[in-house]
C-alpha cells in the first residue's frame, strides 16, 4: 500500500520515529527503531552489512531509511535495528498466509528468486530485550534468524512442518507482479550484533517450527 500512499508512508516510517526519538532524546529514554532489509537494492551477492550503502526500491524502503536518517541525525544514542520476513502466531504474515492457503489448496505458486532470511518476532524482541539492558556504542544493527532462503523455500518447509499437502510450485518474480518492486537478494550480515550482544541466534527453521507449534497450541486452547 506505501507504493499509492507515499505521504502516509512517510508520516509513519520517517516523521513519527523522528518525533519519538526526538522526544526520546529530551527526556533521556532510550530509543531503539525497527527497519527493514528493504532499504537496499538486492544487487549484493553476499550479505549487507551495517555499513553496507542503502538503495532502497521501493517506497517502503525508502520511507524507512529517510526514518532510519531522522532519527540519528536527532538523537545521535538511538540504535536502529534492521529486520526481514517478519513473522509471529499473531497478526497478518507469510506464515499464517501459507497455512490458510495449505489448508484450502492442492497447490499454490510462490516466488523462488527472491533471497533473504525469515525473522521470527519472538527472537527479534528477546535481542531488543537484551539491546535495551546493553545497549552497544554502535547505531545500526540487523538481525534475522540464521540461514537463507527463497521465498518458495520458506512455504515448502511451512507445509512439511504443518503436515499439510499442499503442493508448492516456484516461479519467477516476473510471473508474480506486484506494485512495489523487491530485492532480489536482502540476506544481512549479524556479526555486529551476535558480537556486541554476545547472542546466538536461532536457524530460520528451528523458529519456524517453534512458531508453528505456538500456533498449533493456541487453537487447541480455542477448541477446549
Amino acid at each position: 500500500d506505501a507504493e499509492n500512499n507515499y505521504d502516509k508512508a512517510l508520516l509513519l516510517n520517517a516523521t513519527a520515529p523522528y518525533l519519538l526519538a526526538k522526544y526520546a532524546k529530551k527526556y533521556k529514554t532510550r530509543f531503539i527503531h525497527i527497519s527493514t532489509d528493504y532499504v537496499f537494492d538486492g544487487k549484493n551477492s553476499t550479505p549487507y552489512t551495517p555499513q553496507s550503502a542503502a538503495n532502497p526500491k521501493n517506497v517502503y524502503g525508502n520511507t524507512k531509511l529517510q526514518g532510519e536518517k531522522k532519527v540519528l541525525r536527532c538523537n545521535k544514542d538511538a540504535k536502529i535495528i534492521r529486520t526481514s520476513w517478519l513473522y509471529s502466531e499473531f497478526g497478518n504474515n507469510f506464515v499464517k498466509t501459507m497455512l490458510k492457503l495449505g489448508a484450502t489448496k492442492s497447490s499454490i505458486n510462490v516466488v523462488f528468486d527472491q533471497i533473504g532470511s525469515p525473522t521470527y518476532a519472538t527472537d527479534l524482541a528477546k535481542t531488543i530485550m537484551k539491546m535495551v539492558d546493553h545497549m552497544p556504542i554502535d547505531s545500526i544493527f540487523h538481525f534475522s534468524n540464521e540461514g537463507v532462503c527463497s521465498w518458495y523455500d520458506f512455504a515448502r518447509k511451512i507445509m512439511e512442518f504443518s503436515n499439510l499437502n499442499c503442493k508448492v510450485l516456484p516461479i519467477l518474480s516476473k510471473d508474480y507482479p506486484t506494485l512495489a518492486k523487491r530485492p532480489s537478494y536482502s540476506v544481512m550480515d549479524k556479526y555486529d550484533i551476535k558480537l556486541n550482544l554476545r547472542i546466538e541466534i536461532p536457524h530460520w527453521e528451528d523458529s519456524l517450527k517453534e512458531c508453528l507449534n505456538s500456533i498449533k497450541e493456541r487453537l487447541n486452547d480455542i477448541d477446549d
